[in-house]
């Protein structure tokens, strides 16, 4: 079954919410659009999306503007591929926007095929991270599933420690280290140091 896919629109113009709603409905996507981004968060926080999204974002908003915005989703660990909109456009605004890891900047009135087709690639990329966060995630639950002795000896062999010189420093017989060495390898279904060293470095562990 495929994922569900959403777009979010955030726009104070009523007239701009209803006519991108209208349009990416036509082509049959999800979409959910708010006039405020304090609307949007609470929506958020109460359905989280169950598949891959993106967000078309006004740039220019009363109160908090949608760059502003941009930079407080990012704080607050919100990675959803960004589409620009605005009426008032410069290329200083452009530049900042895709500072903040924008994908586009579009200036209305823009193209339909346009929107959709930065939709399409917010979609794509955002299907892209969820893929990649759910593998880091079951990498994580592994390195997790080791116990405390297993991870310092995986520890030592990605720092290029004999199981000699891992035992001397750990105070355990070497026939030890083999044990745990071999156990800890099968749980994080590691087929060689060289892979094991790619895991632990998707890990951030040192």
């Amino acid at each position: 079954m495929a994922e569900m896919e959403t777009v979010y629109v955030i726009d104070d113009d009523a007239s701009v919410r209803a006519a991108i709603e209208d349009l990416l409905l036509s082509v049959g996507l999800s979409v959910s659009a708010f006039g405020a981004t304090r609307d949007f968060l609470t929506h958020l926080e109460l359905s989280p999306p169950e598949g891959p999204a993106c967000l078309v974002l006004d740039i220019r908003m009363p109160g908090q503007s949608g760059l502003e915005f941009r930079r407080q989703m990012l704080e607050l660990g919100l990675r959803f591929p960004t589409i620009f909109i605005t009426g008032h456009g410069d290329i200083p605004m452009s530049v900042e926007a895709m500072k903040t890891g924008a994908i586009e900047f579009l200036a209305k009135p823009f193209r339909d095929q346009d929107l959709l087709d930065a939709i399409q690639q917010g979609i794509a990329l955002d299907r892209q991270r969820r893929v990649q966060d759910g593998l880091l995630q079951e990498l994580r639950s592994r390195w997790d599933s080791l116990s405390g002795g297993e991870q310092s000896v995986l520890t030592g062999v990605v720092r290029g420690l004999l199981n000699k010189q891992i035992a001397g420093e750990l105070d355990v017989s070497e026939i030890t280290i083999k044990v745990r060495r071999s156990q800890a390898m099968r749980k994080m279904e590691a087929g060689s140091v060289a892979e094991l060293v790619r895991m632990l470095e998707k890990l951030d562990i040192r």
